[in-house]
């Protein structure tokens, strides 16, 4: 099985025909999608400039694509191995017991759904490396009220996500499930009251 690298690789490669190139790109997805799968297909489509069921788009498109997916994909490494030695650090100290924020870090482990969007049309508009910036910048502060993406404070309690954790709290600008150790119990509280008035 191919790794981002060799699969970000053909997406480059013209000696590849279109297709080939098309289809590596979507590969590169199953090693790191931020948003998920299908949303960060859209979001990186509509970016590029072409459109999801394009089957033959402009290949300087799919490089620019694959550009700014490469870009996300290297501020979360850089925050994995941050992760990484502190917590290496932490069991050094004698802390054991992980907090919440490691917790969600164990299920987003390799990037995949860290801002997990569950309609794919509804994605933060910002390149995908300035959103997770703006997420690691919440994970390493205290926990606040509203979106830590595009600061929104329209959080909704919504079941059945296609995720783990399948239920929380959602921002209903951006569309991104929001990190519970980024919020505060008030605001957790209150996406949940917002999900009871909407479906009364």
């Amino acid at each position: 099985m191919a790794g981002f690298r060799s699969l970000a690789r053909q997406v480059r490669d013209p000696r590849c025909d279109l297709a080939l190139r098309r289809y590596s790109l979507r590969k590169c997805l199953e090693r790191f999608a931020p948003y998920g799968h299908r949303a960060t297909w859209d979001h990186l489509c509509s970016r590029a400039g072409f459109g999801p069921e394009d089957r033959s788009p402009d290949p300087a498109r799919l490089v620019a694509a694959l550009e700014e997916l490469e870009a996300a994909r290297a501020v979360w490494l850089a925050y994995e191995v941050e992760f990484a030695d502190r917590r290496r650090k932490e069991k050094h100290d004698g802390l054991r017991r992980p907090g919440s924020v490691d917790d969600w870090h164990r299920m987003t482990w390799g990037g995949f759904g860290v801002a997990w969007c569950d309609d794919p049309r509804v994605h933060p508009r910002e390149p995908l490396a300035e959103v997770l910036r703006r997420l690691i910048a919440a994970l390493e502060r205290e926990p606040g009220s509203g979106c830590p993406v595009c600061g929104g404070e329209r959080l909704l309690w919504r079941y059945d996500l296609d995720h783990d954790p399948s239920a929380g709290p959602v921002c209903t600008d951006c569309g991104i499930l929001v990190p519970r150790p980024v919020l505060t119990p008030e605001a957790l509280a209150y996406a949940r009251r917002g999900r009871l008035l909407v479906s009364a």
